[in-house]
């Protein structure tokens, strides 16, 4: 596999060897001893797959406390997939990296505990698959307005599809800093 430093360093891009021949491919899309060799965590507490149409958007959410790292996979279509480093007192906050994974190059990214995440599906619909490092904890999730201005993520759609909770998300300087994760 191939693991490749975003312009967030802790954000990695993750390129899985595929083997393919005329029966279709093989890829090993999780083994712990390799992933955690380049720092992602060795136990993942909680496996989710999420099914949506295009345009639709879901986050920018994060969890505090408990944050949750994140592995993130295209099983069906394709997503551009956001994280924005929101850790108090990290001296790239407020940054943000956006990629387009989908289900033909079978990319990954890890978005590491401390990060708010969201992803736009970009194909007629899309299959997600992550692993997170924490339980979903409801009651601790908080959600970073998915168009602050302050943020100025370039989404590839201006009016996404978006639940009530990311509706009423807050811009990022509006979120007490007692709801933040530290760096």
């Amino acid at each position: 596999m191939d693991v490749i430093n975003t312009s967030l360093p802790e954000v990695l891009l993750i390129k899985p060897k595929i083997f393919k021949d005329s029966r279709g491919f093989f890829l090993e899309a999780w083994n712990s001893a390799r992933y955690e060799k380049v720092g992602i965590p060795k136990v993942f507490v909680q496996d989710n797959i999420s099914s949506s149409e295009y345009g639709v958007l879901r986050g920018l959410h994060f969890q505090q406390p408990h944050p949750q790292g994140k592995l993130i996979s295209v099983l069906k279509g394709e997503i551009f997939d956001v994280a924005v480093d929101i850790r108090l007192g990290s001296p790239r906050f407020g940054n943000w990296v956006g990629l387009t994974l989908s289900a033909d190059t079978h990319h990954q990214i890890w978005i590491p505990p401390g990060f708010a995440h969201g992803f736009l599906v970009t194909s007629a619909t899309a299959l997600v698959s992550y692993k997170s490092s924490e339980f979903y904890l409801p009651e601790t999730e908080g959600t970073v307005l998915w168009n602050d201005p302050a943020l100025n993520i370039v989404w590839p759609l201006s009016n996404p599809t978006l639940a009530e909770k990311d509706v009423k998300g807050l811009p990022l300087s509006q979120i007490p800093e007692s709801k933040l994760p530290k760096f």
